[in-house]
């Protein structure tokens, strides 16, 4: 798909008919600090696994995490989703993103369709080439050095190619005939059916979107996108999932792509939350832009206030009217109950603004 064909697409109306869901998105900040209510990694760790639980009986769709390396944060994301997939029933578990520059893409293929197993299929795996972090070459420290000529975006591409080839049952490694009593390629194991079409990339710009179509993977638009063309971040973001569903097209896969985009949604009900978010009630809402890693970049708002305020100003956004997956993010560090409590506000007096209803009565 060439880029003057691709700038010659049609605007597309936004549609509210999709079929919405709705996950949290939790980042898994920890540190003791006043008013933490996750003060260690353990507290992250199983705090999470508790929201997971709560959102399941909410009867949200989705548990994601954020992986981020040398920081107070979320990092290896499969023993955590294998504990929530244990303890859960219905919900997805997901990543939203991994970073594939740090990743041994073999490993990690057993590691994936292991939680996934457990899971009974419920994996949704977000990946892609990483963001600001506050390691200087951190994925060189893990044993991945870019070769010459090679960007850290083009590594983080290749790792992804070998990882979705071992999930998908390629042989990646020669027999030893001693062993096996013939020739041949042998695949990793164990093989989880159907993680493949589970596969999502995190995308920031409108090309890249265009790429992930390309190579058959679900679209996760990022939480900024590090191209500014003037227009607010919810119609730039809204044209990015039209170039990726257009590329999807051409590029002639039989199945349908899922798509999310990420919010801050902060509903303002309750004492505790007029102490916390009450000062950016009211506020105009607006995009940043600012420049990051020398590019420049916009930034969406936050949705904070009165829930119907946010209803109405949410099911308005032109690009959450275009995805079909929602992840909320969540301050985490304000614990299990008062994120419980904020994904039940939302979900009764908020989502059925956008089209969503309540997966209670749904089975894996």
């Amino acid at each position: 798909m060439s880029k003057a064909h691709i700038q010659s697409v049609p605007h597309f109306a936004p549609s509210i008919g999709r079929v919405k869901r709705i996950g949290f998105l939790s980042f898994g900040h920890w540190q003791r600090v006043p008013g933490s209510r996750t003060q260690t990694a353990q507290d992250a760790l199983r705090q999470t696994i508790e929201l997971a639980v709560a959102a399941e009986e909410i009867g949200i769709d989705g548990a994601f995490v954020r992986v981020h390396h040398f920081a107070r944060q979320l990092a290896s994301p499969f023993p955590l989703l294998s504990a929530i997939a244990a303890r859960t029933s219905r919900i997805e578990i997901g990543t939203a993103v991994i970073d594939m520059r740090y990743e041994n893409p073999l490993y990690m293929a057993e590691e994936a369709a292991a939680a996934d197993l457990i899971s009974g299929g419920r994996m949704q795996l977000g990946i892609s080439r990483g963001s600001p972090e506050p390691a200087l070459r951190g994925s060189e420290a893990f044993g991945y050095v870019p070769g010459e000529g090679v960007t850290d975006a083009d590594m983080a591409r290749q790792h992804t190619r070998l990882f979705r080839a071992a999930i998908a049952g390629a042989g990646v490694v020669g027999a030893d005939v001693r062993m096996t009593g013939s020739a041949g390629m042998l695949p990793i194991r164990p093989q989880s059916p159907g993680l493949p079409e589970r596969i999502w990339w995190g995308s920031g710009t409108r090309q890249t979107a265009v790429w992930t179509a390309e190579q058959g993977m679900n679209l996760m638009s990022s939480t900024l996108l590090v191209e500014d063309t003037g227009v607010p971040f919810d119609e730039l973001q809204a044209e990015q999932i039209q170039w990726f569903r257009q590329a999807w097209a051409e590029a002639g896969w039989e199945r349908t792509p899922r798509v999310s985009v990420s919010r801050s949604v902060l509903p303002i009900v309750t004492d505790e939350d007029r102490r916390y978010f009450g000062g950016r009630a009211g506020l105009p809402g607006g995009d940043q832009v600012g420049v990051l890693e020398g590019v420049l970049a916009r930034f969406g708002r936050s949705y904070t206030g009165e829930p119907d305020v946010i209803a109405q100003e949410l099911s308005a956004d032109a690009a959450v009217r275009e995805a079909d997956t929602l992840l909320l993010t969540v301050p985490n560090q304000l614990g299990v109950e008062y994120n419980a409590q904020m994904l039940e506000t939302i979900a009764r007096h908020i989502a059925p603004a956008i089209g969503w209803r309540p997966a209670l009565s749904e089975t894996p």
